[in-house]
């Protein structure tokens, strides 16, 4: 159970770093806390207050200023007890009463509710950060307690819990700079979401320590041994990474624990940023560097005031080992993120000259979302702008573009101007002349081609990437379209209320439109009907409610793709194989018709100087039939019923085994080519990720035949 800190003990840890503290207004806050939460209890027995001083502690542990403490202590009096703004205010000052109503209104907001309008509350989220960010501050740190001392909720709650951390406020402490906040947060969440999954890497991790011995002792005495011998100055620190991180590596590169490599990583932290080059040029000389794996953070500082060098090399035994470089004050930005503003240093507010001004931060955050006229827009944009990777690209001139990592020159575009985007007819990239949909990488030199008279394509909104160029392109169609998107979207209210034996209306089209958050425009609701943005079946159920079992109406396979003529036939490309959810393209094939191809299929290199034979394609939204078949590879231990259980594995994810073909046999495994009968890329990504944690299975990898289109 967890103890109360004593005021005496958390006044000591706040001049520690700040001997100009307000000492009694501290003393003053801690004792109103006391007060008004007394007889209160967590769930877990202990006292209410002792997780507001808890609290308190953690951000005093980040050097922060008085009003952000007292901040702590007093963020869940409104909430909670008989205190009231007014009361707070008269105490503490009008600041700290802001600051408490500001955490009081974001733990009010359910952001991962179904009960709730997600979208609407994520702008509100946004609001209260623009107002003032140590609100955000007390609210992830408030969090990280809840989560540390998670384990006293009912299993139900937890869970819901953990979903938020995972998908808001871990994202979120890592846009605002706080990476170690992040990867704490997500194991945290791992730990509630997936324990089983989080316990095996442990134990590999365990298992691994015994086999190769203490293998972060022995490089980073190698590293400092390095720097000594160039007479450099520098801390060392090296760490494994967390379950949660080497999990997903796991996920994204479809590999096992035992081949992954880069799942050890190092600082090194130096005195000038002269020094910091100079190491990058020490390891470089003595260990092979990866390729692609270097970033300059130095040069070009991420938006929170994020400055490093990044690279990865090869170390002892083959072990990819990821190094990161930076100055004594860099680090300091690099562990508090925006907050590093308000941190003090030596008894003096820092001032460190990589600590972003929180103002700017914010300023450009939003200059993106400025555009986004309704909630979802704003959403969409919000949620690439804070959970994506970045990439740097440069225009002809040589000036620097941010994007989200899987971002096309089409974002590009739309990032340097609307009107540069709509007038979009083709792009450069490093001068040769590439598709659209071609995703952009971090270095390269981006060419728009423009044109008078072109305006945005519907064919658009699959290419685009970024919340900016896609609500640009929705404006846009909306304004050429709307008159038609509006007839045919009154067609297709008509034709779902039938369906269901039910009259659509003015007044029921009025009262949905409400619902559905377009005011009273029912006007603007059947435009985004007609656009196809918003289903007709969504209209029904929202006035409707009993009869959502509809949406559970699987597509016909025959018209699972959109973008074809009345009597084009059309089949998938036995080189890929796409499924719903994917990406793709279509081309015409004298005598079969069109051949459907992933966007990222090799096969299509050998049609790109011949354009008339390439037709833009979508898959029809909604759920669709397990008839897609995905060829699978799968390297199995040749152990007796090793290949039921995989079968049963398929068939408890409600797949269809098709076709099945031993490969290669060896006395120790065999390899096998297996047909599975999908719906989508999420049953895709089920059936994946169940066969993965198969301890029989050596290996898995989709199958694609290079010599079929």
């Amino acid at each position: 159970m967890e103890q109360l800190i004593p005021i005496n003990e958390l006044l000591a840890r706040v001049t520690s770093y700040n001997p100009r503290t307000d000492v009694e207004k501290l003393r003053a806050a801690y004792e109103y806390a006391k007060d008004v939460h007394k007889g209160q209890k967590r769930r877990s027995g202990e006292a209410y207050f002792t997780h507001p001083v808890a609290v308190a502690a953690l951000l005093a542990e980040q050097r922060l200023d008085d009003a952000t403490i007292i901040t702590a202590i007093l963020h869940d009096t409104v909430e909670d007890t008989a205190a009231t703004y007014g009361d707070i205010t008269e105490l503490f000052g009008k600041e700290i009463a802001e600051l408490v109503d500001g955490v009081t209104k974001l733990t009010n907001l359910q952001l991962t509710s179904s009960e709730t309008k997600q979208a609407e509350n994520f702008r509100k989220l946004f609001m209260a950060m623009s107002k003032d960010v140590r609100v955000i501050l007390v609210k992830l740190f408030d969090r990280l307690h809840n989560m540390r001392t998670i384990k006293s909720l009912p299993p139900e709650k937890q869970a819901r819990k953990a979903r938020e951390t995972m998908d808001i406020y871990a994202p979120l402490a890592g846009r605002m700079g706080m990476q170690w906040m992040r990867d704490e947060l997500e194991d945290l969440s791992f730990q509630v979401l997936n324990p089983e999954a989080r316990v095996s890497i442990m134990r590999r991790f365990v298992k691994l320590t015994g086999e190769a011995g203490n293998v972060i002792d022995r490089i980073k005495i190698d590293i400092e041994t390095e720097l000594a011998a160039e007479g450099i100055t520098g801390i060392v620190i090296g760490r494994a990474k967390k379950p949660y991180s080497i999990w997903r590596k796991m996920e994204q590169k479809e590999t096992s624990f035992s081949r992954l490599s880069d799942i050890y990583g190092f600082r090194v932290i130096t005195d000038t940023q002269m020094a910091c080059y100079h190491v990058l040029g020490v390891i470089h000389r003595r260990w092979r560097a990866v390729p692609t794996r270097f970033k300059d953070y130095i040069s070009q500082p991420k938006q929170n005031g994020y400055r490093s060098l990044h690279t990865a090399v090869l170390g002892r035994d083959g072990k990819r080992v990821e190094v990161q470089i930076r100055t004594d004050e860099m680090h300091d930005v690099a562990e508090a993120g925006v907050a590093a503003h308000w941190a003090y240093k030596d008894g003096e507010r820092a001032e460190n000259p990589f600590a972003v001004d929180p103002a700017a931060w914010i300023a450009g955050l939003a200059e993106h979302f400025e555009a986004s006229a309704d909630d979802d827009e704003f959403f969409e944009a919000v949620k690439l702008e804070m959970y994506s990777d970045k990439v740097f690209c440069f225009t002809p001139k040589g000036d620097v573009v941010k994007l989200p990592r899987g971002a096309t020159p089409l974002d590009f575009a739309f990032a340097i101007h609307t009107r540069i985007g709509s007038a979009c007819v083709g792009a450069k990239i490093d001068g040769q002349r590439v598709p659209l949909w071609t995703q952009v990488r971090n270095g390269q030199s981006v060419e728009i081609i423009t044109a008078e008279g072109q305006s945005p394509q519907a064919t658009w909104m699959d290419i685009a990437v970024t919340g900016k160029a896609k609500s640009a392109i929705r404006r846009a169609l909306r304004a050429e379209n709307r008159s038609r998107f509006v007839k045919l979207g009154r067609e297709l209210a008509r034709v779902a209320f039938e369906q269901v034996d039910k009259r659509v209306s003015e007044k029921a089209l009025m009262t949905a439109a409400t619902r559905m958050g377009f005011g009273r425009d029912a006007e603007e609701l059947l435009s985004r009907l007609g656009s196809g943005e918003v289903p007709a079946r969504d209209v029904v159920t929202t006035l409707y409610p009993e009869l959502a079992d509809h949406r559970g109406e699987q597509i016909d396979a025959n018209r699972a793709v959109v973008g074809l003529e009345a009597d084009q036939t059309w089949d998938r490309g036995q080189c890929c194989k796409p499924v719903p959810g994917e990406r793709i393209v279509g081309i015409t094939m004298p005598g079969k018709g069109v051949v459907v191809h992933a966007i990222d299929c090799p096969s299509l290199t050998q049609f790109e100087d011949q354009n008339d034979r390439w037709i833009d394609l979508r898959w029809h939204s909604g759920p669709h039939m397990p008839v897609h078949p995905v060829s699978f590879e799968i390297v199995l231990t040749n152990d007796a019923g090793v290949l039921g259980r995989i079968c049963t594995l398929i068939g408890e994810q409600k797949a269809n085994i098709s076709d099945l073909v031993f490969v290669d046999r060896k006395p120790d495994y065999y390899r096998v080519r297996m047909d599975v009968e999908l719906s989508d890329t999420e049953h895709l990504h089920r059936v994946t990720t169940a066969l993965e944690a198969e301890s029989n299975v050596a290996a898995l990898s989709r199958y694609r035949d290079k010599l079929q289109t």
